[in-house]
């Protein structure tokens, strides 16, 4: 296993420098570094801008894979045709950048939109049924580009088409691609799983991306999680794939106001303590995952 961490760990926005971030991953001895896609909306919009950090992450043996949460623009199970024609439009592009990148791995609530809007009435089989079809269609982009989906299980608050591992394995055998697996998140798991380590079990090698995290959104090891079990299982189906952590401890900002942050959930949201906490919980969860 090779282990990382989202930016937006240290960040309010969904943007970032991200030359900044890989240095900070080669000084706390992680070896990924996660990006959001969000940023090529903004701060990465050239090809040469992209090609520029992709040296600049192999330089630093840093690897790099992608997150991103879809707008309602974005939405593949969208009611509206001219909606989906958008959302195949975007994840086009958005996977020929990452193919320059050299990013292997995009994980999120890519089969629909996020943050779900529940003050909207909610079709989950006309829109899973809608969503399969045409994430068929970005699917053959993803294997072209050798990028696999990680279709992210979400807590029923964030999302309500895919909530536990059973419906992210019924959607995967759907879509039928070797490159659309399972993603699951241990802050999701803790709210939708009945037993986190039997759900990564029952993935098994349909695993392609895991994110970790304590109950609370703090690094691993401040918390409750059950990380000797999570542990053992992810060991028992021989996971290779990259395991990230995804912490969210400060409000304020586009990020925070999307997480639903509303304090700080540590006492020191200084630079320096978020980097000693990231490192501690690299250190922790390496033992714990290694034995």
């Amino acid at each position: 296993m090779k282990y990382g961490i989202y930016f937006a760990y240290w960040e309010k926005e969904w943007t970032a420098d991200y030359k900044k971030y890989i240095d900070k991953m080669a000084k706390l001895g992680f070896d990924i570094l996660e990006i959001s896609c969000g940023a090529f909306q903004t701060d990465y919009t050239t090809d040469a801008q992209l090609l520029e950090l992709r040296k600049y992450a192999e330089d630093k043996n840093i690897l790099l894979t992608a997150g991103y949460g879809p707008t309602p623009a974005e939405n593949l199970g969208s009611a509206d045709p001219q909606v989906q024609e958008n959302a195949i439009r975007f994840y086009t592009e958005t996977l020929r950048k990452l193919h320059l990148m050299g990013i292997h791995t995009l994980g999120g609530g890519l089969y629909s939109y996020w943050p779900a809007d529940y003050s909207k009435p909610v079709d989950k089989a006309g829109d899973l049924d809608r969503s399969i079809r045409n994430m068929k269609k970005v699917a053959e982009v993803a294997e072209a580009y050798d990028i696999t989906l990680g279709m992210e299980c979400l807590n029923r608050f964030e999302g309500y088409l895919l909530n536990t591992c059973d419906e992210a394995l019924a959607y995967v055998e759907a879509v039928g691609s070797s490159h659309v697996k399972v993603m699951l998140d241990t802050f999701h798991m803790n709210v939708e799983e009945n037993n986190m380590a039997a759900a990564i079990r029952k993935a098994g090698h349909a695993l392609g991306h895991f994110h970790i995290g304590e109950q609370n959104r703090r690094v691993p090891g401040k918390g409750t999680m059950p990380w000797a079990e999570i542990g053992q299982a992810l060991r028992d189906i021989d996971y290779q794939g990259a395991v990230v952590m995804e912490p969210f401890v400060m409000p304020g900002g586009t990020a925070g106001h999307a997480i639903k942050v509303w304090r700080n959930m540590v006492p020191d949201i200084s630079e320096e303590a978020l980097d000693a906490d990231a490192k501690g919980a690299l250190a922790f969860i390496r033992q714990v995952f290694e034995r």
